[in-house]
């Protein structure tokens, strides 16, 4: 300590210093455990208490699930967490019972990776991983209900995620009633012949395992063989949405490739159009929804049957059904279930050599093909290469409005992951299809008549022309003409005739896949499903979950060579025997048999899917949670049509992933009767990203940003010159600055208020350790308001304010109050500040009243410090719960303000009115004033244009 530093404390002992704040900040986070300060009471049950306090207006404030990294917090992560803890205790003062609480999203990739790495559990390197994360949370004052914290490694809590599963498993969307609804009523309808069957037989007359193809084609969780994505470099599957743009693992950053597998799936696009809708009714930010609607994807077109002589027909999807004459050839993705049924045994008499690929056989041409497609990712199928690339099946089908037959491909720009993996090809009318038709000299034919002078020869053509304002040109058959129409009308036109023939009709198609749901993991909820020795899946009865992850000595998924697009999964899970074969009595009267239990494990998404509604909930173990605490946390009410969590924080990376299955896991719980919420989120919002600047060497290099000395707008890192970019804050690029240095140089109260300062919540923003002083003399200066530093005694009076400080206080309270309750915390603090520093020069003592107010302001964003002053003050009870301050509108309007008044556009003159003026009265002031008179010089005046109280501009005749 130095000498001045030294005099100063000894002259100052009760000043507001970082051991004064770390004193008290430890002491209140202890009585506030201690007193359950931020206990938020159910209506009823185990967690049921003040019934005052839960008569109150109910407010449910979430933060997006965090998970508990090895690395713990940086400055950037609680940006989030600290302003849903300002709202929610803004919230608490202004009446409202107010839950906020924090769990941990603790099963995943990283904890597994740590475990190959060390030789650790994931459960110890895990819980390790929390139990920092907490101290640091706690550390920062956050009032969270930590009677219902929890992580998604708890049986208890997977129990639950297991049994939604199963829900979802026993369950199939019927599309007439536009809901879910148990498999037994499907069941029902075939037993009782109201359904039939897919072959028409009786559903007796079935196999066991012929009952459960058939049911599995209707339930909204299934396993099936179909195109995954598949990533050798991690082991394991990924759903579409952990797939990059350029085809490669979000995490990881391995190859993706095509691999036919057996899956875990959620048939989330039974509910597309609910997903789609329900948007409009969600207080969401609109860049989040036209994500949503993109990924989604609807698309209204008309489905197509080319006909097949040997295999009855390929169903095409088109959005341009207008341009079905111009169809003369047809392309399948590689992995459609046509290829096989369609390949003839030889090239059919004639086959143009460009199409066989060399090949002696279809057969050999398609198996070749195919091998070389699956080694490619779909992001590297659809680029536009220059060269395309195919191969002819050998098949023909018939275009159903000309009659041609047109050749059958297989080409890798076709993905079986939109509209049917099929399309029919409109080369002169189609970029692709043109560059393909011109590799393999297939015919084009122009329908759309060009609205340049290229003429209607696609022959002459350099490219297609596309267009939705031309007429159709060259369609007509001999029922039918589209000639001369525009699209609007020729779609319609045919759709119907495509209809009357039986060769089609119109629908709508959607870019959004079923979700892949299994990964080749340990770490990872087991699946409550067992297959018997015919192979047959079996839900686990509710009596035997949770189905706990057994210990096992070997965590790691087999991994391959990331380039190695033909390796096939191996799951640590199958490796334990014991554990994968067992007998079992599942209740269904078949009594004990032998199983095979599910050796894949749930992705990390699962846990994250309903959180919410656990956290309402968290001890019950009888069901998921009880209907009377999840309506009065989440159910519908005015304005929330579909309920859902009042306020939901969080980065906008999460989108697409986390919100859209939450959303679907929602809307199923909600049509099979066991919650009232339809959306699990009505409000979201994105804060935005707490930037460091990255300084590299010469070598690229990130080196120390602690380190780094600027000299002349230079930066110097070991006497070396280094460059400085704005970037993300992480410990991998030697930038990240700990809460902790933060707290232990300023106390907390410091960095909560300049995290909030910073600028507006929405807003990234540079981190700037030399700034956070700023604060921290906010602190200083308002303690001295009301605390003497040489005594430490309380130094406010009795006695009533000037109206000066009156007018200030309450002009203060009334912006705070507006900018807490729509999250503008910067521009809060700055008023608190602003009204502080009034207090500080208007001198003398403050009245009680204006302290005590004061206080009160800064509660939600300081609480520590002001739980101090509130009981120095001589006050018993906690801030927390003390009402916010409420502004006497006769202060917060000024006395006079200034109006102006332009003429021509030039300040003539400046007038002191009242706030309230009407229009009239300023503009009969303004006329009347003697600078404006004399500007005018007796002119006339074509126009008085009034703006009260602020603006009047005359303009002359």
């Amino acid at each position: 300590m130095s000498e001045t530093n030294s005099a100063a404390e000894t002259a100052a002992p009760h000043r507001y210093t970082a051991a004064m704040a770390a004193d008290i900040e430890a002491r209140w986070q202890d009585f506030w455990d201690a007193e359950g300060t931020y206990e938020a009471p159910n209506p009823t049950g185990d967690l049921a208490g003040d019934p005052e306090l839960a008569a109150r207006p109910k407010k449910f404030i979430m933060d997006m699930f965090p998970y508990p990294s090895g690395a713990g917090l940086h400055v950037g992560h609680p940006l989030g967490y600290i302003a849903t803890d300002v709202y929610a205790r803004h919230q608490r003062m202004t009446g409202h019972n107010v839950l906020h609480t924090l769990g941990f999203d603790a099963f995943g990739l990283p904890a597994e990776q740590y475990a190959v790495q060390t030789g650790t559990h994931p459960r110890v390197s895990t819980e390790a991983n929390m139990e920092n994360m907490k101290v640091q949370l706690r550390r920062l004052g956050l009032g969270h209900d930590n009677r219902r914290s929890f992580a998604t490694i708890d049986a208890e809590y997977y129990k639950w995620t297991q049994w939604i599963f199963l829900q979802i498993f026993n369950s199939w969307y019927d599309s007439e009633a536009d809901r879910a609804r148990p498999i037994a009523e499907l069941v029902e309808q075939f037993e009782n012949g109201t359904r039939a069957t897919a072959d028409g037989r009786e559903w007796g007359a079935l196999s066991a395992a012929e009952r459960a193809d058939l049911l599995s084609e209707y339930r909204l969780a299934y396993a099936s063989d179909a195109p995954v994505n598949w990533s050798p470099g991690l082991g394991t599957v990924l759903a579409n949405e952990e797939v990059t743009a350029d085809g490669r693992s979000e995490r990881g950053n391995f190859p993706v490739f095509k691999a036919k597998l057996r899956q875990w799936n959620m048939r989330i696009t039974a509910y597309a159009d609910r997903l789609l809708n329900d948007l409009d009714g969600l207080d969401w930010p609109e860049a989040i929804k036209l994500q949503q609607r993109n990924w989604i994807g609807r698309s209204e077109g008309a489905r197509v049957e080319f006909p097949v002589d040997t295999a009855g027909g390929i169903t095409v999807f088109t959005t341009r059904q207008d341009t079905l004459f111009g169809a003369t050839y047809m392309v399948l993705a590689p992995e459609h279930d046509m290829v096989e049924r369609i390949i003839p045994a030889a090239w059919p008499e004639g086959t143009h050599p460009v199409w066989t690929g060399g090949h002696a056989s279809p057969a050999e041409a398609v198996t070749a093909y195919r091998k070389q497609a699956a080694a490619k990712s779909d992001v590297e199928r659809q680029a536009e290469a220059k060269d395309k690339t195919g191969v002819f099946t050998g098949a023909y089908a018939t275009n159903p409005v000309s009659g041609e037959k047109v050749p059958v491909f297989i080409a890798d720009y076709v993905l079986m992951g939109y509209g049917t993996g099929a399309i029919m090809a409109v080369p002169a009318h189609d970029a692709r299809d043109f560059a393909f038709a011109r590799a393999f000299e297939l015919p084009m034919r122009c329908v759309v008549q060009p609205s340049d002078d290229r003429g209607t020869d696609p022959a002459t053509w350099d490219d297609a022309f596309s267009s939705y304002d031309a007429k159709l040109v060259n369609s007509a058959n001999d029922e039918i003409s589209l000639d001369g129409l525009g699209v609007v009308e020729a779609k319609a036109r045919i759709t119907e005739w495509l209809k009357e023939h039986g060769v089609g009709e119109g629908t709508v198609n959607f870019r959004l896949r079923d979700w892949l749901f299994s990964r080749q993991r340990y770490w990872g909820e087991p699946f409550p499903i067992v297959y018997d020795e015919d192979g047959i899946a079996h839900p686990l009865p509710e009596s035997m979950l949770p189905l706990e992850l057994p210990e096992v000595e070997d965590y790691s998924p087999r991994t391959f060579d990331p380039e190695d697009a033909t390796a096939q999964p191996e799951t640590p899970l199958s490796r334990n025997a014991d554990w994968v074969n067992v007998t079992l009595d599942l209740g269904d009267g078949a009594g004990p048999r032998k199983y095979r239990r599910e050796t894949n494990t749930m992705p990390n998404w699962a846990g994250s899917c309903w959180y919410e509604l656990r956290y309402l909930d968290p001890n019950n173990d009888r069901q998921l949670v009880d209907p009377s605490i999840e309506q009065y946390w989440m159910g519908p009410r005015e304005g929330q049509p579909t309920g859902g969590v009042d306020l939901y924080v969080g980065g906008a990376e999460h989108a697409v992933l986390h919100l859209l299955y939450a959303r679907f896991w929602s809307k199923v719980l909600h049509d099979l009767g066991h919650i009232s919420s339809a959306e699990p989120f009505h409000k979201l919002y994105n804060q935005g990203m707490i930037q460091a600047f990255v300084y590299r060497d010469s070598r690229g290099i990130a080196v120390p940003a602690a380190e780094v000395e600027e000299r002349d707008g230079a930066f110097y890192h070991a006497g070396e010159k280094v460059s400085r970019v704005l970037g993300k804050m992480g410990k991998s690029l030697k930038n990240a600055v700990t809460p902790d240095e933060i707290c232990a140089e300023y106390g907390a109260d410091t960095l909560r208020l300049y995290e909030m300062a910073m600028g507006p919540l929405d807003v990234s923003r540079p981190w700037d350790t030399r700034a956070v002083v700023g604060q921290y003399r906010l602190l200083q200066r308002l303690w001295r308001n009301v605390v003497d530093e040489a005594t430490g005694e309380v130094t406010v009076v009795d006695t009533e304010p000037d109206e000066d400080t009156l007018r200030a206080l309450h002009k203060a309270i009334d912006g705070v109050g507006q900018d807490m309750a729509g999250m503008r915390f910067n521009t809060a603090i700055a008023k608190v500040t602003e009204l502080n520093n009034h207090l500080t020069k208007a001198g003398g003592p403050l009245s009680r009243s204006v302290a005590e107010r004061l206080v009160l302001l800064i509660a939600p964003l300081a609480p520590h410090i002001a739980e101090e002053l509130w009981r120095r003050l001589g006050h018993a009870d906690s801030v927390v719960h003390q009402d916010f301050p409420v502004a006497d509108p006769a202060y917060v309007v000024d006395e006079t303000v200034t109006c102006v008044v332009q003429i021509k556009g030039k300040v003539r003159a400046r007038l002191e009115i009242s706030p309230t003026i009407t229009d009239e009265e300023l503009e009969a002031l303004a006329l009347a004033d003697e600078a404006v008179v004399a500007a005018l010089g007796g002119a006339g005046i074509r126009k008085v244009i009034v703006r009260a109280p602020k603006l009047v501009n005359i303009v002359p005749a």
